[in-house]
């Protein structure tokens, strides 16, 4: 039974994790790790660039797996676009016995045509988003719609990797994988969930999080070309400090005097830098 659990830049680790940890105890498991670049130089890092994973195979060397895992993350957005993943998923698809995702992972599968008009589950901030794509969203841990199998923010992962191990090997196998794993959660705290959680944590995760787990990047804006500019001058030395070059100024004689009657007014000599400004006044930046 061959299991692909499939990789990207930026994956959350736990997504893949828990699942693999669950899912490779099944007696006769074969888990492959895949990527669309495989091998030491197809690096796979997790979300916060500190983990990194070395996928063993290219996703076409897992054509024909038996479960499908993709996981979320913040990577995800890269991955929304129809592409190679999304035909390997197509693909894939056709002959799996299960398809299956966690957190976020839900979103690819959506926009690679897979979940429309299925029941399916996500991260709780990203989860309306299924919508967008043909998906029934429902606010569950773990969402079984046929073959289909996803399931909610990233720990859900390895409560949906149990109950997949009890539809596959029994409840008795799934149980001794549970015990051998000793998961028996006892969190410290009651706020996994935003229906729990205090308010003000759950406003301040939403905004905090709000750009990076929309379904898909948002469309570039056109760059404005900018509009031309005149030259820049060189400073005058006595200016080099403000940059600028020093203020002029002149004075004019009152209408009818002896300089004002066919004499041209002249611009005194250059003030300091200092007396300019003040006679001119500041000028605008």
């Amino acid at each position: 039974m061959q299991i692909a659990i499939v990789l990207y830049d930026r994956f959350t680790a736990l997504d893949a994790i828990g699942p693999y940890q669950v899912l490779s105890a099944l007696p006769g498991a074969d888990v492959v790790f895949a990527a669309e670049r495989p091998g030491p130089m197809g690096l796979v890092s997790d979300e916060e660039g500190r983990l990194i994973v070395s996928a063993e195979a290219a996703l076409s060397d897992v054509p024909r797996p038996d479960i499908v895992v993709v996981p979320g993350g913040p990577g995800q957005r890269d991955q929304m676009a129809d592409g190679p993943l999304h035909a390997w998923l197509r693909d894939a698809d056709q002959t799996s016995t299960w398809t299956t995702s966690v957190c976020t992972g839900s979103l690819i599968l959506a926009a690679a045509g897979l979940l429309t008009g299925r029941r399916a589950t996500s991260y709780w901030m990203a989860v309306d988003q299924l919508a967008k794509f043909g998906a029934t969203p429902v606010t569950e841990r773990v969402v079984f719609d046929g073959k289909y199998v996803t399931a909610a923010g990233v720990s859900s992962g390895i409560d949906m990797a149990l109950a997949l191990a009890g539809r596959i090997a029994g409840d008795r196998t799934a149980q001794a994988i549970q015990l051998g794993i000793e998961y028996d959660p006892q969190p410290p705290y009651d706020a996994g969930s935003p229906d729990r959680a205090p308010a003000d944590l759950v406003t301040a995760l939403r905004a905090r999080s709000r750009l990076t787990l929309t379904a898909a990047p948002s469309p570039s804006r056109p760059r404005e070309r900018k509009k031309p500019t005149a030259p820049r001058t060189r400073p005058h030395p006595a200016n080099s400090h403000t940059g600028r070059s020093p203020a002029r100024w002149s004075t004019r004689a009152p209408p009818g005097s002896s300089r004002q009657a066919g004499r041209r007014t002249r611009s005194p000599r250059r003030r300091p830098c200092r007396e300019s400004a003040t006679r001119s006044g500041p000028r605008s930046r």
